[in-house]
């Protein structure tokens, strides 16, 4: 079983209006970062107390916005895992990072460092489409960005896309594909916008002020995406990579491996066992400033927990599950019959499925 660290940098220069994830601006929380980064280490160190002598297969900062903390900041976050833990030889080490905050001397300090990924978010190559989604950057900032941390050696570069916005027409999407094809990355990841309750963006949906997106819209913007994406292969539903470019942290958490989440609101699993640390970064390091592991919530999965996420998870990949671990035969043939699961020793989602995987999983773990 794999092992990973990941890592939650909570700071952001601004909240896009679609985000709900566990972030804050430097104004709502009134400090800067060292307090956190000196709160981490001990996390680290008193993870490495309690997970034993495990050697790490990847490590991922991820936010917010890491880039944030300038190469000389995440520096110090990887030199405080490696304080830590034993890395495996040739372990991938990722970091999450703002077009905007980025620059040639950044990539590179970053590769001298020990870093081995680069994950940029770009969502659009469209002005229109990057206003509504209250993104900062400018179109081709990320693209810029993609070529100059190739040009610093990193060999592994990855570049996030949107689809769905508001406003966002077939062309925006074939354009920002094109744009991204154009960088020349080793992977692409597209999302699918969704509204979360609670955001900027959902409260724009219900009073009016913007459109819901469209499911149908959304699964023709996916095959746009998918017939563009020549010399890339998908390996999950959401993920592209050319050969060998597959992000082996992300695999760790679709194959069930463990891991361990340091930072604020981080989450992680060992051992079947569930928890997460607590949400706001002062109260993250007035815990830590005792010593004491931050965790908010723990919880034991029993083997329909395990069950569940096994099948919830392994088949949203390409290589599918064993077919052993789902029973509902009725279920299992009325989607092969369909078009939409495979047959035989393995299950796994067809092209056609992939549009519709998460209702297929629903019926294989519900035996409909």
């Amino acid at each position: 079983m794999t092992f990973g660290i990941y890592l939650h940098v909570p700071f952001c220069a601004s909240r896009c209006g679609y985000c709900d994830f566990n972030t804050y601006t430097p104004g709502e929380l009134g400090m800067g970062p060292e307090p956190y980064l000196e709160a981490l280490a001990i996390e680290l160190e008193l993870a490495a107390e309690r997970t034993g002598d495990r050697l790490v297969d990847t490590v991922f900062v991820g936010g917010g916005t890491p880039s944030m903390l300038g190469s000389v900041g995440l520096t110090r976050v990887l030199d405080a895992v490696t304080a830590n833990f034993r890395l495996k030889t040739g372990a991938e080490i990722t970091t999450e990072s703002n077009p905007e905050s980025t620059s040639p001397e950044f990539f590179v300090a970053l590769k001298e460092a020990g870093f081995t990924r680069i994950s940029l978010g770009m969502q659009s190559a469209a002005p229109h489409v990057l206003r509504v989604l209250e993104r900062k950057h400018t179109p081709g900032r990320a693209v810029a960005a993609a070529k100059e941390a190739r040009a610093a050696g990193f060999e592994h570069v990855n570049l996030d896309m949107i689809y769905g916005t508001p406003g966002e027409t077939d062309d925006d999407v074939r354009r920002t594909v094109e744009a991204i094809l154009s960088a020349d990355v080793d992977h692409v990841s597209a999302y699918s916008l969704i509204v979360e309750d609670g955001t900027a963006m959902a409260r724009k949906v219900r009073k009016g002020e913007l459109p819901a997106p469209d499911e149908d819209v959304l699964a023709d913007r996916y095959e746009i995406i998918d017939n563009m994406l020549d010399g890339y292969d998908w390996y999950e539903v959401s993920n592209w990579a050319k050969p060998g470019g597959e992000c082996q942290h992300n695999l760790g958490y679709w194959r069930n491996g463990d891991w361990w989440g340091a930072g604020p609101g981080a989450h992680s699993h060992i051992d079947g066992t569930r928890f997460y640390n607590v949400k706001h970064p002062r109260r993250y390091n007035d815990t830590l400033s005792r010593a004491e592991l931050p965790i908010k919530e723990c919880e034991v999965l029993t083997e329909e927990d395990i069950r569940t996420e096994r099948v919830m998870l392994g088949l949203r990949l390409k290589e599918g599950i064993p077919a052993q671990w789902v029973d509902a035969p009725l279920a299992v043939d009325k989607h092969v019959r369909a078009g939409l699961l495979t047959a035989g020793e393995r299950l796994a989602v067809t092209d056609r499925g992939r549009l519709l995987a998460d209702g297929i999983i629903a019926d294989l773990l519900v035996g409909v």
